[in-house]
């Protein structure tokens, strides 16, 4: 890690591929590891963030993230930030979103939160509150999260309300970049969402959009990718 009063660029890491993840089950407060592919998907982050120079790396407690972490910056011990870490699902822990919707018709995770776990106003504030201390660092801050919890924080990011994340899909071992708008210092911008190609990352690159995933767990990586991207 290098120190840096270089602008704020927070590169958001979404962990690689668990079972469920693959499966589309919600995965909150249950520490699954990653798959083998899962791990090959962390491996391949090293080759992508290795021209970036982090002045910060922040994780998940949770052990999908932690690996992640430890595969795609190794030799740096992360921070490790509780704030981070995936929506508490309550009672639709590990349940997919199909056998959800038959019990709770017109359920939606990002209006109603889990029953029993967290709500939406919590999870809002809880980003909130990552937000404000994350504004306070400087240059390249690598921070490793989850897939629900990642779309609550690009949402807050740019200031719009939680029922927005919707619209934020987010696959495994994908890189986002958040910042600020360099003609508008005060405009919060997203540069990139959901990157997951063999591109590397360097921090003079033009900004670029790109979105995949399906709700409660993504489509398979391979097919995810774009032969041009």
């Amino acid at each position: 890690m290098t120190t840096s009063t270089a602008p704020l660029r927070i590169h958001l890491i979404r962990h690689g591929e668990t079972e469920w993840s693959l499966s589309g089950q919600h995965t909150g407060s249950t520490d699954i590891p990653l798959t083998a592919r899962g791990e090959g998907e962390a491996r391949e982050l090293a080759q992508r963030l290795q021209d970036v120079s982090f002045a910060r790396v922040l994780s998940s407690p949770l052990l999908r993230a932690r690996r992640t972490c430890e595969l795609a910056i190794p030799d740096v011990a992360p921070e490790i930030e509780a704030d981070l870490a995936e929506w508490d699902y309550g009672d639709y822990e590990g349940l997919q979103t199909p056998a959800i919707l038959r019990s709770r018709p017109g359920w939606n995770l990002f209006l109603d939160g889990g029953l029993n776990g967290e709500t939406s106003a919590q999870v809002s504030e809880r980003a909130d509150r990552l937000i404000a201390r994350l504004r306070k660092m400087d240059g390249n801050v690598a921070v490793f999260s989850h897939g629900h919890f990642g779309r609550v924080l690009a949402t807050r990011w740019i200031g719009l309300p939680l029922s927005k994340a919707g619209h934020f899909l987010l696959g495994t071992a994908s890189v986002s970049i958040f910042g600020y708008d360099p003609h508008h210092p005060d405009v919060a911008v997203i540069e990139r969402w959901n990157a997951i190609s063999q591109e590397r990352f360097d921090p003079g690159n033009s900004p670029l959009i790109e979105r995949w995933e399906n709700e409660g767990g993504e489509i398979p990586h391979q097919q995810m990718r774009r032969k041009n991207f």
